[in-house]
């Protein structure tokens, strides 16, 4: 079986973590394991599956986060996306959405463990790669103590090779999934404790985590930390993840270099149809505190967007940026 590192994962998130936006984030962060949008089973038996699985060989590690509830069209989809090359296969049992849970799927898991169990079960009977479950500590009146602990047991039990805990409940009634991101109040100490009764498991820790840094201090108390926002809004920040997490150097010395070296994927995709705008939207939050940075962003807001836009949009708005950001030397070094 594939032994992956979760020391350091960016976060599924939907509409943002595509093909494209994973491709630009690995040439940020080359040891990162990157994670697809949410797919559901569903979706994975009967829709365009070479448009939903499609993906770069550059993206590994790369894991593949499914949506559902059904263990039989779980183990199905697993075995599909395995085969398809994924590194992993993740079950989401925490996204708060109501679309989520009309499905019966995600945040709304977590009152049922036992069924998780025999999803995650029939997953792994199925695929050779690991199987990991993204959960939160609990969810409305539960008890975040008893919640978590019987849904890690479970799951274990039923071969799971990883945690990814959200240190936050999900209100499934009366927030939305915006304020379920923010409103519900962040327990570290919950999911240090998670780690310490469970030594032998792999557990990383997920939520409000706004910088590598910070990362890096979760790191004492559990075997990994998945970034989300931070890394999507501020993916410059990326850049720090090699060197401060795996002790390896940078893959760029500036933010501007990443970004030049970014072009020959645009090209590729531009010529196989793909609209320029889908692309550069991930790279907005690229630059932070430089020169430009603004005038980037409105290049592309008001360019990127036109009909036939070309590279010459994106070359143009890497010019309006200074060369190097100061305070990134240390990331280069």
């Amino acid at each position: 079986m594939t032994t992956l590192s979760h020391r350091f994962c960016v976060a599924p998130m939907m509409e943002w973590t595509d093909r494209h936006c994973r491709s630009f984030h690995r040439l940020l962060t080359r040891r990162a394991l990157l994670y697809t949008e949410m797919i559901t089973a569903a979706a994975v038996l009967r829709g365009d599956r070479a448009r939903l699985l499609a993906f770069e060989a550059a993206e590994h590690p790369l894991a593949l986060q499914l949506g559902g509830s059904d263990p039989r069209a779980l183990s199905e989809a697993a075995r599909i996306c395995a085969d398809r090359g994924f590194d992993e296969i993740n079950l989401n049992v925490g996204c708060p959405s109501d679309r989520v849970q009309e499905g019966r799927f995600g945040a709304c898991l977590m009152a049922e463990p036992r069924l998780v169990a025999d999803c995650v079960a029939a997953m792994k009977a199925a695929v050779e790669v690991p199987v990991t479950v993204k959960c939160r500590i609990g969810i409305d009146e539960q008890d975040a103590e008893e919640a978590l602990d019987t849904l890690t047991r479970l799951v274990v039990s039923a071969g799971a090779d990883a945690l990814i805990v959200h240190a936050r409940k999900a209100w499934l009634d009366g927030l939305s999934p915006k304020e379920n991101r923010d409103i519900p109040p962040l327990d570290y100490d919950r999911v240090y404790r998670l780690k310490r009764a469970h030594p032998r498991v792999e557990i990383a820790i997920n939520g409000g985590i706004a910088s590598v840094e910070q990362a890096a201090g979760h790191l004492a108390h559990v075997d990994g930390v998945m970034m989300g926002r931070a890394a999507y809004q501020e993916s410059w920040r990326l850049l720090g993840v090699d060197p401060l997490i795996f002790g390896a150097p940078a893959p760029f010395a500036s933010p501007k270099d990443a970004a030049e070296a970014f072009l020959p994927y645009i090209a590729r995709e531009l010529a196989r149809g793909t609209r320029l705008s889908a692309m550069t939207r991930h790279l907005l939050g690229l630059f932070h505190a430089v020169p430009g940075a603004r005038a980037f962003r409105r290049h592309l807001a008001t360019h990127a967007v036109k009909p036939g836009a070309g590279i010459a949009v994106l070359r143009e708005a890497i010019d309006l940026v200074l060369d190097a950001r100061p305070d990134l030397a240390h990331i280069a070094a």
